[in-house]
């Protein structure tokens, strides 16, 4: 699968095709609706695997004290907390989302968590970040950039805030092997829409989720999009089958 972008002026949002300058504006509207059942859905979605894979990509990213850390589509503050905790005092972690929502329930759960001190919050958008070259030590973006408008765009943004040496981790839903794509689809447009009617009372926001997932790149394309970037030593690991993938590339 290629990266569907249409045209310079049309983007997809979901199987839709729509003007470049609506995707956030959707997208935005989606996170609006999810974001206070966005814990329980993930929960629910994966049978709690999600925590497994984000668990993996924070063991990959090879936090240390002191590293500077920019999580991306960073949400409810799942891997922030963690690196915040690795940093040290002597570090800091930026928790980033374009959305506001997802934001303030980042917020409270980090709040009630007691993590305080060596992190920020930060509203912006990854296709461009507003951070001087080389600030940070580890980017990670976990099952936000199918979101992005200007996949290419973020990418060179996130290679241009790196330090030299610094990694970026994406973690992201991918393409599975064919053995399972039958059922994954299957449940993909049957059962997570249901899911989302009965929980979130909306299942319109989680058929975008299934069709955002098949329109973003596959692997080996997500993979000639980071090299294209400017990223070195690209690599990526297929979770669950490939339903999960966790691509990494260093700026050396």
């Amino acid at each position: 699968m290629k990266n569907s972008e249409t045209s310079a002026e049309t983007t997809h949002f979901g199987y839709r095709t729509v003007p470049v300058e609506d995707k956030a504006t959707l997208v935005k509207g989606v996170f609006d609706s999810v974001a206070s059942r966005y814990d329980i859905m993930n929960d629910l979605m994966s049978a709690g695997l999600h925590r497994l894979w984000k668990r993996r990509a924070i063991d990959q990213a090879g936090i240390r004290k002191g590293h500077v850390v920019l999580d991306l589509a960073g949400g409810t503050g799942d891997l922030a907390k963690e690196f915040a905790g690795r940093v040290g005092p002597q570090g800091h972690v930026i928790l980033a989302d374009i959305n506001a929502a997802m934001l303030r329930r980042g917020r409270d759960r980090l709040v009630d968590a007691g993590v305080a001190g060596n992190l920020s919050i930060v509203q912006l958008d990854a296709q461009h970040l507003p951070f001087a070259d080389g600030t940070f030590d580890r980017i990670t973006i976990a099952f936000g950039l199918r979101n992005v408008t200007d996949k290419d765009a973020a990418l060179r943004s996130m290679f241009r805030v790196l330090k030299p040496g610094g990694k970026l981790l994406i973690l992201e839903f991918s393409r599975p092997n064919e053995a399972i794509k039958p059922a994954y689809d299957l449940y993909s447009f049957k059962v997570l829409p249901l899911l989302g009617e009965l929980v979130a009372r909306d299942a319109a926001s989680y058929q975008y989720l299934a069709e955002s997932i098949r329109m973003h790149p596959d692997q080996e394309s997500l993979l000639a999009m980071m090299q294209q970037a400017g990223f070195e030593r690209c690599r990526y690991l297929n979770l669950a089958g490939g339903i999960v993938a966790l691509h990494s590339g260093f700026r050396i």
